[in-house]
């Protein structure tokens, strides 16, 4: 008999073999295209600039992945904790992720790769330590006063809750002028700071980045974002962060004339069907659900602060986490970002670091989780390449844990999260007749496949054994020949 459960992180560690491990990369084009309409999101969080080239060449490239979201560049107060990145206290290319040169060579690596580079910036506010102290590149500064970029008559102080801090998400003033967690609040209506912080933005895509991740976005106006966007110096790409709260007067929907927006809620459902419910309720996962509309959204299963909030899957799912990024990327709602993080132990933890703090090289499975080149995550961005473009069709379900879709004429997911195989049936695709490498299960490169080869016959359809708690993806760009 089906039923809900709530599966361990042990099983599901176990549940689908080799879905965790890395996947084969061919070697990197002589000559990149630029991504044109390779939509994918990668955030390397806190990667230093030389792994992040590096990835880019090697891996992110030759896998598809349109954009990486790279941490925020700028001078910060110096600590452990992976949160001194977003407490700023100068606007100097120059962190513990290495310096404005390498920063700059990191940019133009990834282009050359085909990847185009989102910086994580912050825009809010600037540090939250009360005593100040002197940044990571030597930057004297205090709470409220930054030599040679702001003093004291450039931040909010809205005297309330017993000091400036920001307790009632109800209140939109509140919401938009107290101090988040003690980070001094910019006074982003004043056209000083709006021009500062456009200068910042202007220096970073005169170093070629291609667009922006706006970090707190919730606690500036939406009008403040836009009058800070008229003053940069050419068009770029801007996704901000603007967490959903029901009932809250602040909604993601006010921030679309800027650009995209992140659908926070996108996460949470997902893990509330693999978790509790029934992945048969995703027949009209995304808009139908309250979501923003597709065009303006970012979808994530996890990100840097859900992963650590919870109520989200993570690389601590294993297997089940690698089915729920397969099925973002196979769907088509919103712009995909995935997440390539660290391992922490608490919620504070910082990055691999050496004693000093700077940020150490990325090793894959040495502290680094490198989420984006598991088999199925990595191969599944060429799955969302190869169909842009196409609708659902022929979308199948058992009631329950059992799902399969096709992307027109040109791609089909499916996923079994029972808790047993699926035998002895088969699927309509829709598909041209030939042979495709099931990429959950193995790499195309060259006109071969690594792993097990699907045959679609003349009329759409091919036969499979689906394993619990596993999946199969064909698609049109790893076809054989």
């Amino acid at each position: 008999m089906h039923r809900r459960r709530r599966r361990s992180v042990a099983v599901a560690l176990a549940a689908i073999t080799g879905l965790l491990a890395p996947t084969a990369v061919a070697a990197p084009p002589a000559t990149a295209a630029t991504p044109g309409s390779k939509k994918v999101i990668v955030q390397l969080f806190e990667w230093n600039w030389a792994s992040v080239a590096s990835e880019c060449t090697t891996v992110l490239g030759p896998k598809g992945y349109g954009y990486v979201q790279v941490s925020p560049p700028q001078e910060h107060v110096n600590a452990a904790p992976w949160w001194v990145s977003y407490q700023p206290v100068s606007y100097r290319i120059e962190s513990r992720k290495g310096t404005r040169a390498q920063f700059q060579s990191m940019v133009n690596t990834c282009h050359n790769a085909g990847v185009k580079v989102i910086v994580d910036t912050v825009v809010n506010h600037m540090s939250g330590q009360d005593n100040g102290g002197t940044g990571w590149a030597g930057s004297p500064y205090g709470h409220y006063d930054y030599p040679g970029t702001y003093g004291p008559q450039d931040f909010h102080y809205c005297g309330r809750n017993g000091g400036n801090d920001i307790v009632n998400y109800n209140d939109r003033y509140e919401v938009q002028n107290c101090e988040l967690v003690n980070l001094s609040d910019l006074k982003t209506e004043s056209d000083y700071v709006r021009t500062r912080l456009a200068t910042f933005m202007n220096d970073l895509l005169s170093l070629g980045v291609d667009g922006f991740r706006l970090d707190a976005s919730k606690h500036m106006p939406a009008a403040d974002i836009a009058a800070i966007k008229g003053k940069l110096s050419r068009s770029a790409y801007i996704v901000q962060e603007v967490i959903y709260g029901a009932g809250e007067p602040i909604q993601p929907t006010e921030y679309t004339g800027n650009g995209d927006v992140h659908e926070f809620r996108y996460g949470k459902d997902l893990a509330r069907m693999f978790n509790n419910e029934r992945l048969a309720y995703l027949k009209n996962f995304g808009e139908a659900w309250g979501y923003l509309p597709s065009g303006g959204a970012v979808a994530f299963v996890d990100n840097h602060d859900t992963q650590r909030d919870g109520g989200v899957l993570t690389y601590r799912n294993g297997g089940i986490y690698a089915l729920a990024n397969a099925f973002m990327l196979a769907w088509p709602y919103g712009t995909p970002a995935v997440m390539s993080s660290f391992t922490f132990s608490n919620k504070d933890q910082g990055p691999p670091s050496d004693g000093s703090n700077r940020i150490t090289n990325t090793t894959c499975n040495s502290g680094w989780q490198c989420e984006h080149r598991w088999r199925v995550i990595a191969n599944m961005v060429g799955f969302n390449n190869a169909v842009q473009g196409t609708a659902v069709a022929n979308w199948y379900d058992n009631g329950w844990q059992h799902i399969a879709f096709s992307r027109a004429g040109k791609g089909y997911l499916s996923i079994n999260d029972e808790d047993f195989a699926i035998t002895g049936r088969s699927y309509y695709t829709g598909l041209p007749a030939g042979r495709y490498c099931d990429v959950i299960h193995g790499d195309f490169s060259n006109g071969s496949c690594s792993g097990p080869v699907i045959t679609v016959d003349g009329s759409g359809w091919f036969a499979a054994n689906i394993n619990a708690h596993d999946a199969v993806a064909i698609h049109v760009g790893a076809k054989l020949p």
